[in-house]
């Protein structure tokens, strides 16, 4: 294991996306999004990720040079046109208006369409949380989990977060949950590694539960809660794809291998001023509700948050994957 600095990952980063094909905007937001997810723990959504990106790019499932196009049609909602470029660009270019036309309307929405997976939903939404708004997002993905009772994919994984701020520039909790019982992207990562998966992750492509990973690819994702899983998937559907404009699941490509080019998926984020809904009544009640949460009771994102504080000196990169970096930022062994 090597420890590398959070910026030290997010410039190696920047310059193997720059490297394959990505335009400085699309490189710098994606890169700081795999930093962070590296400094929080989140592997999945970090450097393990970042051979995958600079393939799409390559092949043109994402568009690197792609300049994501703002509107305002209302003056309490924020469109952005991805252009097929990364997901996390285009929220870049949306988050300062939609935080600016909260803080005036009260409520504010950001709808992002013809975009690429925007990687750890809860670091978009945190940083809603850290302008003294609260954000909830929504993300669609290609459709992975079958309607409950059957077996052909009808919605994606789908997740939704929630950013909760803290009234000092921080969030109080984030939850980012996706609508199957595990991102998808555990299950890819054990079919690479060969590895198999817990019961209950996944169905095969007969719909029977498997614990092979490379079957479970072949198959659909178990929703979380049975039924309930399935609704959930269902509310992110509509408003990641329905109300953005956007693919919805069944039209949209995969975000693994070459084939099938964008897949034109969206995001969808809300952002509400505490002052402007709740007649001075939310600092307290927060506490009443967060209160709760003591002891061996974790408010959600304190892993996160943990990993956080742990990587502030050096976060843990394996020798294999620095090496990977390395070789994609075009730096000689």
């Amino acid at each position: 294991m090597t420890r590398l600095t959070e910026v030290r990952i997010e410039t190696l980063a920047r310059e193997a996306l720059t490297r394959h094909g990505a335009s400085k905007r699309q490189a710098e937001a994606l890169a700081a999004g795999i930093a962070a997810a590296e400094r929080d723990g989140l592997k999945s959504h970090g450097l393990m990720y970042l051979p995958t990106y600079c393939e799409h790019l390559t092949c043109g499932k994402v568009l690197g040079l792609a300049e994501p196009r703002l509107t305002q049609p209302a003056p309490a909602v924020v469109a952005v046109d991805a252009g097929n470029g990364f997901a996390h660009a285009a929220i870049a270019v949306g988050l300062p208006p939609l935080i600016e036309a909260a803080r005036s309307q009260g409520v504010a929405a950001l709808a992002i369409r013809n975009s690429y997976n925007c990687g750890a939903l809860g670091y978009h939404t945190e940083r809603i949380a850290q302008a003294g708004l609260v954000g909830l997002g929504f993300t669609n993905a290609p459709a992975s989990i079958a309607p409950w009772g059957g077996r052909k994919a009808a919605v994606g994984t789908n997740p939704w977060s929630l950013a909760v701020p803290d009234g000092q520039g921080g969030a109080r909790f984030v939850i980012d949950q996706s609508a199957s019982v595990v991102a998808k992207s555990e299950v890819i990562k054990r079919a690479r590694a060969g590895e198999p998966i817990a019961a209950g992750w996944a169905f095969d492509a007969s719909g029977e539960t498997t614990t092979d990973a490379g079957e479970a690819l072949k198959g659909t994702m178990a929703p979380a809660g049975g039924y309930k899983g399935v609704g959930s998937a269902l509310l992110v559907e509509i408003f990641a794809a329905c109300l953005t404009g956007a693919n919805p699941g069944l039209v949209a490509s995969p975000f693994s291998g070459t084939a099938g080019g964008p897949p034109g998926t969206g995001q969808f984020f809300l952002a509400v001023s505490p002052d402007a809904t709740s007649g001075g009544a939310f600092a307290g009640n927060l506490e009443t509700v967060a209160g709760a949460f003591i002891g061996e009771a974790r408010l959600p994102g304190t892993r996160r948050f943990g990993a956080r504080e742990s990587n502030a000196q050096g976060i843990e990169v394996a020798a294999e994957t620095l090496a990977t970096l390395e070789k994609l930022a075009g730096i000689a062994a």
